[in-house]
């Protein structure tokens, strides 16, 4: 049988090679100090050597009728195009640099049980879907403002559109949090905005918070904050119907689930979330701008 990604039964696949490498580099853990520095020179010349003779190939055939071509083909075998960015000769793709730029959230997300995927990556546009607790996870749009779209914004600044996908991620937890896991700020950047006395089960008010007009909603023990700004105009809603968790733009109409922030009439835009958090019986709201 083949192996994965391979066109032939001898011909090894880039799992395979990866796994050998991987295997390989595992050997000189039990080594003494010098072996292990010699064993790392030997890899860092072979790699320097290989590298500098695929610069001098592809500078010999850049200017060959035709060559350019021929290249841009042949990279896209996963064997080749993993060799040329081992060596840097070929730069990592967008949806390469969006996938590293969650990386460095996807330990936070992990700690609070959850994840998230890269679904695409169009021109200007990345798509990213929550996984696990974060899914449906009433801080979920704070954790996508202030974590997953602040990372993929200065890791990759070409992508000008970041959109969370709805619906298809891997399900919700049970366990109940106030706060994203980029809720953890430092206390004197909360600010009380009222009492659980003053919010009761199932109601929404309006309310300033050092100087901005936020919607407090709460749903058992639940709380959600909102800039209080329809997304369509960002004219304030302080007038509009509100209708089973579901608040009416009073200008053009537009419906938010107050729970989520989703937009009902526009999937594509959603309110713009504030951290909230419960301390002792206050409520605090941290305001993201």
């Amino acid at each position: 049988m083949a192996d994965g990604g391979s066109s032939g039964t001898d011909t090894p696949g880039l799992d395979r090679l990866l796994g050998d490498l991987n295997a390989l580099e595992a050997l000189p853990e039990h080594w003494d100090e010098a072996a292990q520095t010699g064993a790392k020179a030997l890899v860092e010349a072979v790699d320097a050597l290989n590298a500098e003779a695929f610069r001098r190939l592809i500078r010999s055939l850049k200017d060959v009728p035709g060559v350019g071509a021929a290249m841009k083909d042949a990279a896209r075998d996963e064997v080749v195009y993993a060799v040329l960015r081992r060596h840097g000769i070929l730069k990592a793709s967008l949806f390469e640099r969006v996938e590293a730029a969650l990386d460095t959230v996807r330990p936070m997300l992990a700690s609070h049980g959850g994840n998230a995927e890269v679904v695409s990556v169009e021109g200007t546009r990345a798509d990213i879907r929550f996984l696990g607790a974060c899914d449906g996870c009433p801080a979920s749009q704070l954790t996508f403002y202030a974590g997953v779209k602040k990372a993929i914004q200065e890791h990759v600044p070409e992508i000008t559109q970041i959109k969370q996908a709805k619906g298809l991620g891997g399900g919700g937890s049970d366990t109940i949090k106030f706060t994203s896991p980029f809720a953890n700020y430092k206390d004197d950047e909360w600010i009380r905005a009222a009492t659980l006395a003053d919010l009761q089960d199932g109601e929404t008010r309006f309310t300033e918070v050092d100087g901005h007009s936020v919607i407090l909603s709460r749903f058992g023990d639940r709380i959600s904050a909102f800039k209080n700004a329809c997304a369509h105009m960002g004219l304030e809603m302080s007038d509009g119907d509100i209708t089973d968790a579901i608040i009416t733009c009073p200008f053009h109409g537009f419906r938010y689930a107050l729970e989520s922030g989703e937009c009902l009439t526009a999937p594509e835009v959603q309110l713009q979330p504030h951290g909230v958090r419960v301390k002792g019986h206050n409520i605090e709201v941290r305001i993201v701008t």
